[in-house]
C-alpha cells in the first residue's frame, strides 16, 4: 500500500512540475549512436571519474608511510614520464644513424645531455625515491632499468650500475607490479594523474 501511494505522489509530482515549468525552446544534442539489435541508443563519452573510499589506516604511522609515499611518488614521475619521452627519441635517432661509430658519439652527447639537465636533482633523490623511479621507469618503458642500460650502454655497463645499485639496496632488474607489491604507488599515480593530489 505504502508502494503505491509512493509512486501515487511521484507521478503526481512529476505532472505537476513539467505542467509548471515555462516552454523553452531546447537546443538538440548532438550524440554518436550505437545500434544493438533492432535499437539505437545514444553513446556518450566522459570523462574517466576515479571514486575512492578514504583509505582507512590501523595506525598513524601507516598513514604517515602513506602520505611519504605519496609525495615521492610525486616528485619522481614527472622524471619516468621524461624518460620515456627521451627513450623514444633517442631510439628514433638511433635507427636512423647507420654506423656504430656514430651511434656511440650520439649517445656519449645525449648523456652528456641528460647529467647536465637532470644530474644534479637525481643525485638529491633519496634511496626510497630512487627505487620508486626505478619501478616508474619500468611503467611508463615497458622495460627494466638494467635493459635500458645494456641496451643503450652495454652489458658491462649494465653489470655495473646494478652492483653498484646493489651496494644501495636497490635492484635495475625491479619490475612494476600495479596489482601486486606496487598497488599503493599505482594508486598515488592515479590521485596525481586526477588532480586529486
Amino acid at each position: 500500500m505504502k508502494t503505491i501511494f509512493f509512486f501515487a505522489c511521484l507521478i503526481y509530482s512529476l505532472t505537476t512540475f513539467t505542467q509548471t515549468l515555462p516552454e523553452q525552446k531546447q537546443e538538440p544534442i548532438i550524440a554518436q549512436g550505437i545500434i544493438i539489435g533492432a535499437d539505437t541508443f545514444a553513446y556518450f563519452s566522459l570523462p574517466w571519474l576515479i571514486v575512492e573510499q578514504q583509505m582507512p589506516f590501523a595506525t598513524k604511522r601507516k598513514y604517515e608511510q602513506w602520505t611519504r609515499l605519496k609525495h615521492n611518488v610525486k616528485k619522481v614521475y614527472p622524471y619516468a614520464i621524461m624518460a620515456a619521452a627521451r627513450l623514444k627519441e633517442y631510439e628514433r635517432e638511433l635507427k636512423s644513424i647507420p654506423e656504430e661509430d656514430m651511434r656511440k658519439k650520439y649517445m656519449a652527447a645525449a648523456e652528456k645531455q641528460l647529467q647536465k639537465e637532470f644530474g644534479e636533482e637525481l643525485k638529491n633523490l633519496s634511496v626510497n625515491q630512487g627505487k620508486i623511479l626505478i619501478k616508474l621507469i619500468d611503467r611508463e618503458t615497458g622495460n627494466t632499468s638494467y635493459d635500458l642500460v645494456k641496451q643503450l650502454r652495454g652489458s658491462f655497463s649494465a653489470f655495473m650500475w646494478q652492483s653498484l645499485a646493489r651496494l644501495f639496496g636497490s635492484n635495475l632488474k625491479s619490475e612494476y607490479d600495479p596489482n601486486g607489491d606496487d598497488r599503493l604507488i599505482e594508486l598515488a599515480i592515479k590521485q596525481i594523474e586526477a588532480g586529486v593530489f
